[in-house]
């Protein structure tokens, strides 16, 4: 195999490369990592090294040092599968990588035919490939699919053309092995689906935040707590969508931890605002996505345990909360007094203004309405405040 028919070769391999014609200096032939064809000339003619097999070597003869044998080295150990026929089908030379493809070594595919390890169909295809990019003289685009080793269909991409060899026009081909892309790329779409599927038919509210906040992705039950169409969601900014809460501070600085993925999970509570400006608190579930970068690009947001939409009430006292929590919990009046060290007529005052607050007629409506407004944490046994600095509390 000649230079130029090795360094046409080597345009197409996926990796860069450089000839060393001095001690440490580089010379890349006319060209820079990532271009293209050569601009010079091709050089003279002289038999490659490297341990690709090669048809016209002879057996026992020394091994001569060329110039080219880093660049046969190469071809011969790079990611791409590489090979040379000539006109009648014959295997002239070829690298490790594609003599893989059959799972077999170079030494036993030189000097063999396309017949000897392609199924006839395949075959008669591809000499007909070959026969049409003699008469064309022009590269063409091409497809393998070939049986790896372990039985698996395997599929590889990449270019067939014309070079020189010994005076005679011969086909090379260049391949790269993409079963594993395509794989990936398939189990990548499934993901997509299934994480589409959930988002959408799950009724779950959740979204899909940006590192900064904005909103990328919703479902449908998302864009239903907010009031807001679909589209209106998507594309807000997340902090436009939270009530002001003396808890925002500790939002952020938590957020400002997954975002630096000091942490990957945050469980927290905030309150919701829609678009009518009615608030409901919910609990929120944050996770990042991924773990590719030192900063994280998304974020999902989960919402659940929402409270009932409500229009904004004057603070409640952290006497007021604590009164609540020991109302849940089944205390007498007296019983609240006596707890809270208060008057007996202190904690009916209370009481009333609380029925008041809240729109409850009675000591059970006002229990459930502490519930259904998030006041009253729904999961926890006594009952207590939802959060140390509920929005209608100032404690």
């Amino acid at each position: 195999m000649d230079d130029s028919s090795l360094k046409a070769l080597l345009e197409h391999v996926p990796v860069f490369w450089g000839e060393l014609d001095e001690p440490w200096r580089a010379r890349f032939d006319g060209r820079v990592p990532g271009a293209g064809r050569p601009s010079g000339g091709s050089g003279t003619h002289s038999p490659t090294g490297g341990r690709a097999a090669r048809a016209d070597a002879h057996p026992g003869a020394p091994e001569v040092p060329g110039r080219y044998d880093a660049f046969a080295g190469l071809a011969d150990l790079a990611p791409a599968a590489a090979f040379l026929r000539d006109s009648e089908g014959r295997y002239l030379w070829a690298n490790h990588a594609y003599a893989h493809l059959y799972g077999t070594v170079p030494e036993q595919l030189v000097g063999k035919y396309i017949e000897d390890f392609d199924a006839p169909a395949e075959a008669v295809q591809f000499r007909a490939l070959d026969q049409e990019i003699l008469g064309r003289g022009t590269p063409v685009r091409h497809t393998l699919d070939y049986r790896r080793p372990d039985g698996t269909p395997g599929q590889a991409v990449g270019h067939r053309f014309p070079v020189r060899e010994d005076e005679r026009t011969c086909i090379a081909g260049i391949y790269v092995d993409i079963t594993d892309q395509l794989r990936t790329r398939v189990q990548w779409q499934e993901a997509e689906d299934n994480l589409q599927a959930l988002r959408d038919h799950s009724g779950l509210p959740c979204a899909l935040l940006s590192a900064n906040g904005r909103v990328v992705q919703a479902s449908a039950a998302a864009a239903e707590v907010f009031q807001l169409g679909l589209p209106e969601l998507v594309g807000r900014r997340a902090h436009t969508l939270l009530a002001p809460d003396p808890g925002l501070d500790r939002l952020h600085r938590r957020w400002n931890g997954l975002i630096a993925r000091r942490t990957r999970r945050v469980e927290t509570s905030a309150v919701l605002v829609d678009a009518e400006g009615r608030q409901r608190r919910a609990q929120l579930h944050l996770t990042t996505v991924g773990h590719s970068t030192a900063r994280a690009r998304h974020v999902w947001a989960v919402v659940t345990h929402q409270s009932l939409a409500h229009e904004t009430h004057p603070s409640l006292t952290a006497a007021q909360i604590r009164i609540l929590s020991l109302l849940a919990a089944g205390s007498s009046n007296g019983d609240i007094a006596t707890s809270l060290k208060l008057s007996r007529q202190t904690v009916d005052y209370h009481l009333s203004r609380l029925r008041d607050l809240l729109g409850a007629a009675t000591r059970p409506a006002l229990v459930a309405r502490a519930y259904v407004l998030g006041i009253l944490s729904p999961r926890a046994w006594p009952p207590r405040s939802a959060t140390a600095t509920h929005p209608l509390s100032t404690a």
